[in-house]
């Protein structure tokens, strides 16, 4: 998968350096619209953070002190959540994120129309061709058994039962819920979009472990 990197303005400066366009002089939050070029190496912590803080600035908030919203493992470990401030974020046009640190990783504002670049833009995701990002830093997966579904307006309530405990989840609708089923080789047509599982040999050949390919306009998660 690939992971959203996000930016957040953890400290706010005091003056204003220059005339900025009022929706990116109040931005606070941003997912990256370009890499360092590195793929996924962004020169740890200080390399993406200062990443943000040059494509904020080219957007006219370089005024505020920026954080990439990034973890480190082993000693010394850093939480992504404990190096941002205390909120409140918002977009480049002003819509807000979250109020507050429990908001962000609770009941956000987060979804792909709010989720823009430093520039104001949209951020391909899931759906879109290419898929640049599809979950955010922090975020988990587990594997878990549906012990109860509860329908109520616009949304569907999962309770979900896994080895740590439970935890519910609100699906909202029109959100694909896909399952795995035994395909052929006949699936496998022009148009069709797959993700493959592959195994690569000494000589650089790679063959096939696993092929997921999308049906009636869903696409195999990734």
């Amino acid at each position: 998968m690939n992971a959203k990197v996000v930016s957040i303005a953890a400290v706010l400066s005091i003056g204003i350096a220059g005339v900025v366009q009022a929706q990116q002089g109040s931005m606070t939050f941003f997912v990256i619209s370009a890499g360092p070029g590195k793929g996924a190496d962004l020169g740890g912590l200080a390399g993406a953070d200062r990443l943000c803080q040059t494509l904020a600035a080219a957007a006219g908030a370089g005024s505020r002190t920026w954080r990439a919203y990034l973890s480190t493992q082993g000693a010394g470990a850093v939480n992504a959540r404990d190096r941002i401030g205390p909120g409140p974020w918002q977009n480049a046009k002003g819509m807000v994120i979250a109020k507050s640190v429990d908001e962000l990783h609770g009941a956000n504002n987060l979804t792909k129309q709010t989720a823009l670049s430093e520039k104001g833009e949209m951020v391909n995701g899931r759906g879109d061709s290419p898929n640049r990002h599809d979950i955010l830093t922090g975020s988990t997966m587990t594997n878990a058994n549906v012990e109860a579904v509860v329908q109520s307006a616009g949304n569907r309530e999962l309770t979900l039962k896994y080895k740590d405990g439970m935890q519910k989840i609100l699906v909202p609708d029109g959100v694909p819920i896909v399952r795995a089923v035994p395909g052929a080789r006949s699936d496998l047509v022009v148009g069709e979009y797959v993700f493959i599982a592959a195994q690569a040999a000494p000589d650089g050949k790679l063959t096939a472990l696993r092929i997921q390919v999308s049906k009636d306009g869903v696409k195999p998660p990734q």
